[in-house]
């Protein structure tokens, strides 16, 4: 018997890395020879991205929201954050932008800007009266414009749309946590 195999099974496996099952190969759909970048999937969904936001943006106009302040208006209407630090991650904004941003939103009379009794360095955030009128009303613009841009779809094509973007979306987080694990 050699020493490896003289081990425990148990042993051998608790000092091997663990793996989940690899991922499928990327496919070879887009190629050099052949690339037309306004035909790619990521040129689409970005040129999709900024016309919906400029017609989200046109809506909002009378309210004098811009798409910076709608967005965590929004995120703390629908509960996605209470506090500075959930907030700037959920917009993906660094601390000094969001400190700029809730100054505004303070200015405007929409947010507020609470610190935690418990924990002194936490900040939590609420909408005013004036904040969750503005942000209620958020939602019937953002269905209104993404359901004309859907126009002609019916419910299973929409269903698929939404279930391959979540496969796209998937990819792309785990792409980024394999990045992040090897750094």
């Amino acid at each position: 018997m050699t020493a490896k195999t003289a081990r425990p099974r148990a042993v051998r496996a608790a000092r091997t890395p663990a793996r989940g099952p690899r991922p499928p190969a990327a496919p070879g759909f887009y190629r050099p020879d052949n690339y037309q970048p306004e035909e790619s999937v990521g040129y689409l969904m970005r040129r999709i991205l900024a016309t919906v936001s400029m017609e989200v943006d046109h809506e909002l106009e009378p309210s004098g929201l811009t798409h910076a302040q709608w967005v965590p208006l929004l995120k703390l209407y629908m509960g996605s954050a209470s506090t500075v630090a959930e907030l700037a991650r959920e917009c993906m904004l660094d601390a000094g932008g969001m400190t700029r941003l809730l100054d505004r939103l303070e200015a405007k009379g929409l947010v507020r800007r609470v610190r935690s009794s418990e924990d002194r360095r936490v900040v939590n955030l609420e909408l005013t009266d004036e904040g969750s009128a503005a942000a209620k009303k958020i939602p019937a613009v953002l269905c209104g414009v993404q359901n004309a841009h859907m126009r002609g779809f019916t419910i299973e094509e929409w269903q698929l749309l939404r279930s391959l973007l979540r496969r796209i979306l998937d990819n792309a987080l785990a792409i980024q946590a394999e990045r992040e694990g090897q750094q």
